[in-house]
């Protein structure tokens, strides 16, 4: 069964939702050129190893050798006979299914392996370090989205995350922010069930994930390991709380000031350096409209208590705006 698009960036979009075996692109095309779409989907955690064959008229040297040294599978000049593509499509789709084996033995072997020595959650962290798959996300870039496949739990080695739901209008309403050394995507570990929310890097970010049943293994192997993590949930449990109870009670400035200091805090910023965030990032997480956090910040300027600058936002007076909280 054959899915087409007509553009690059449709291609990439189709590519993630439906995760094809085999992708066969063009280099010339719309909007996203085919190096660029396979730069995107390699950088995918659920595309990065589907086989990607590039089909062009684009016959130099040149052109062959930055596909073949960016990692595509192949790559086939037009005009081409239909016994050359069904045939490179056949090769790659039994490749791509060894490899798959492979790596799943060899996965399974590292987890057995390691599971007896993982007892605190330190050793759990140490072992998403070394044997998780990394990943590179730049500022605003979507980590998962709700209702994608949990294939993944991940841990921040750089950066920071928000998770994030819209209602029905659309508005957003930030659940959690995470950042380096925190673990996220955890839904079920007995169920399929997709991820809840959505995940965006807030600044440049990087992850390293693992399957979330090799974790399972884990878990099921060190019950020591499994009420750390409870613990864990149950802390993050109790910040959500928090936070809506921030949200139905709070004064605005109150709500704004704890936002404003819980995103310089999750952002590792520096007293004298800006926080690079969104009104609407900032709002959401705060609970309140992005009309009514602009007045207050507009007035927090006024008091001397931050600077702003287009999106930036800069503390003047931590102390000030603690008291406030």
């Amino acid at each position: 069964h054959v899915e087409t698009a007509t553009n690059g960036r449709s291609g990439v979009d189709l590519a993630k939702k439906i995760l094809p075996n085999i992708i066969v692109c063009d280099v010339m095309m719309p909007i996203l050129d085919g190096y660029n779409a396979f730069e995107l989907l390699s950088k995918n955690m659920n595309t990065k190893y589907i086989p990607f064959i590039f089909l062009s008229a684009k016959t130099e040297r040149k052109d062959i050798r930055k596909a073949m040294d960016m990692g595509a599978d192949d790559y086939i000049t037009k005009p081409f006979t239909e016994e050359e593509l069904t045939s490179a499509i056949e090769s790659r789709l039994a490749k791509a299914l060894i490899l798959k084996d492979a790596r799943q033995t060899e996965d399974a072997t590292n987890i057995e392996s390691f599971h007896n020595d993982i007892i605190t959650l330190y050793d759990l962290k140490k072992f998403f370090n070394e044997k998780g798959q990394t990943f590179h996300f730049a500022k605003d870039d979507m980590v998962y989205g709700e209702g994608n496949n949990s294939n993944f739990i991940f841990l921040i080695k750089e950066g920071a995350i928000k998770n994030h739901k819209f209602d029905e209008d659309g508005k957003e309403l930030i659940t959690s922010l995470k950042t380096k050394g925190d673990l996220f995507g955890y839904t079920s570990f007995i169920l399929n069930i997709p991820y809840q929310d959505t995940a965006t890097a807030i600044k440049d970010t990087e992850l390293v994930g693992v399957i979330k049943d090799d974790l399972k293994i884990i878990l099921e192997n060190n019950h020591k390991i499994t009420l750390e993590l409870i613990q864990l949930l149950t802390d993050n449990l109790s910040d959500v709380k928090e936070q809506l109870l921030q949200m139905a009670y709070s004064s605005v400035n109150k709500k704004t000031a704890a936002t404003i200091i819980k995103f310089a805090e999750k952002l590792n910023t520096q007293a004298n350096e800006a926080i690079k965030i969104s009104r609407s990032d900032l709002a959401s997480v705060a609970g309140i409209a992005t009309e009514t956090l602009i007045r207050t910040l507009s007035n927090f300027k006024k008091e001397g208590l931050i600077e702003t600058e287009g999106r930036n936002i800069k503390i003047l007076d931590i102390n000030r705006l603690r008291q406030l909280c």
